[in-house]
């Protein structure tokens, strides 16, 4: 006899409908699974037996065997656990193959029959229900994840039985339910870190709130205890609130990458933070079950990189064309993975191996070991950074100035208006930050007059730009005019936008 259910598999970001068929026929009792499959999906075929046999279904000796259609893809994980014994379950009369059709079936099993949490499920319920389908049956401990999805139902099961009985229509299992809007409901002060903390370094965030209101790339350059980490960890906390499109593609990325932790949805805009000894495959993704990596799990939030020098050389040259693609390819024999990398990149550095030059009161470092140390970052990395700011050392009384600091919610204020400005801007186009302008744009959005023109002109010949930095100049004195909420750019705007492209002068320039 012979029966189909359905099942998911991942595909970059996205789910992939998969048929589980199975055919039951007399013959040498055989159990065998076909269909491009990795090992862990091959050894689905001792789980499933056991699980079945634990569950209190003995199936008769037969020759039994399952196809995971398309066959021309690669199967990998062990969600199909759950689907194949539904699908054997039901060639061998156990259940009506027609209350099979609108369900999709996901799920790991274990060998008494429990039913184990997977990664991946929202992307695949996402698209089961862009295929038609009204409900599905998920690892309970997924349910919420699933239920994030309107217009399908979801039902979370905990063993092969509880999904048998539901499947017959003998369960009263309800599906899950998620109220969207009270997972919007965040504290800000949750995490308790507050731009009110940070005494001084008005520059620099100054600096900080323009690379925001632009998603702007920004490098902050200082002495050790200046700030610079301080600083970039409350980045979080003046980006404008997630909206329900944004959220749903970061929780995708990290439903996929396992790190969604019994959350429905992703909430907050995500703040990376590797170690400097991370691997290239850890930053970018990949792998042999390709997986995302860090600049994918920053998508619309930031990606702080501290003592930027110290990274592998090989490893931070490889962020230049996400930067600019604002996603990452992901290439192998079988298939091609592409995981957006929508992020700002933040990154922190000492100006030499001591961390205090040009202060030559505590700098010993020679002329040469300090050019060595700045050489580990190739001007074409450099080059897309669109802000380089300097944090200076602290003094005593800075630190004791009891004058009451900005908190994040003023400056986020200020913020949410600069983006919205860039919205009505560039409504009808799928520009969404002045970040993401092109030359082609920036000559549409970024008009000059003759004498911010000639400031920028000298400027160029002056400081020996490249075109990139040019470029950058300009998207960055547009988001500075927003701040200022004026729709034309003038030459203050162009003067500061110069301004933050002078350190790099400063330390590389030499």
């Amino acid at each position: 006899m012979f029966s189909k259910a359905y099942s998911g598999a991942i595909h970059g970001i996205d789910g992939l409908l998969i048929s589980v068929e199975a055919d039951v026929s007399d013959g040498l009792p055989i159990f065998d699974m076909v269909g491009f499959l990795s090992s862990e999906v091959k050894e689905a075929r001792e789980r499933v037996r056991i699980a079945l046999k634990n569950s209190g279904y003995l199936l008769p000796a037969k020759r039994i065997t399952v196809n995971l259609s398309p066959a021309d893809i690669h199967k990998e994980g062990t969600a199909f656990d759950l689907s194949v014994a539904i699908a054997i379950l039901t060639a061998f009369g156990h259940l009506p193959e027609e209350n099979l059709k609108d369900f999709l079936i996901i799920g790991e099993l274990s060998l008494n029959g429990n039913v184990n949490k997977v990664n991946g499920v929202l992307p695949i319920v996402y698209s089961a229900k862009q295929q038609g389908f009204t409900k599905c049956i998920v690892p309970k401990e997924n349910a919420r994840e699933g239920a994030v999805v309107a217009g399908i139902l979801t039902y979370g099961v905990a063993t092969l039985a509880e999904a048998v009985e539901l499947l017959s229509g003998r369960s009263d299992v309800k599906p899950e339910n998620v109220d969207i809007t009270s997972l919007f409901c965040v504290d800000d002060d949750a995490d308790g870190l507050d731009f009110s903390e940070v005494a001084g370094q008005l520059a620099a965030k100054r600096a900080i709130e323009i690379a925001v209101s632009g998603m702007h790339n920004i490098l902050m350059i200082g002495p050790p205890g200046s700030g610079k980490t301080m600083i970039a960890k409350r980045i979080s906390s003046i980006m404008p609130e997630l909206s329900f499109e944004e959220s749903v593609e970061i929780s995708k990325i990290y439903s996929i990458a396992g790190l969604l932790d019994n959350q429905a949805l992703i909430a907050r805009r995500p703040f990376r933070s590797p170690h400097h000894t991370i691997t290239t495959t850890a930053l970018v993704g990949g792998g042999r079950i390709p997986k995302p990596g860090e600049i994918s799990l920053a998508h619309h939030g930031v990606l702080f990189l501290d003592e930027l020098p110290e990274f592998m050389k090989n490893t931070i040259e490889v962020l230049r064309q996400p930067l600019e693609d604002k996603s990452v390819t992901i290439a192998r024999l079988n298939a091609t993975y592409r995981y957006p990398a929508g992020f700002m990149l933040v990154a922190a550095m000492n100006p030499c191996s001591c961390g205090y030059y040009p202060d030559r009161n505590k700098c010993n470092c020679s002329i040469n070991l300090v050019k060595r140390y700045l050489g580990r970052i190739s001007q074409p990395l450099l080059d897309r950074f669109d802000i380089c700011i300097e944090a200076l050392q602290m003094n005593y009384k800075e630190l004791q100035v009891n004058a009451k600091q900005e908190t994040s919610k003023d400056i986020r204020a200020r913020v949410a208006i600069a983006r919205q400005m860039q919205l009505n801007r560039y409504q009808g186009t799928n520009i969404y930050f002045n970040c993401e302008l092109t030359p082609r744009t920036i000559k549409k959005f970024c008009k000059l007059g003759v004498e911010e023109q000639s400031l920028l002109e000298e400027a160029f010949h002056k400081m020996n730009l490249s075109a990139r930095a040019y470029h950058r100049i300009l998207k960055v004195a547009r988001t500075i005019a927003d701040l200022d909420q004026n729709e034309k750019i003038t030459t203050r705007h162009i003067s500061e936008a110069i301004c933050y492209r002078s350190m790099d002068q400063k330390y590389w320039g030499e």
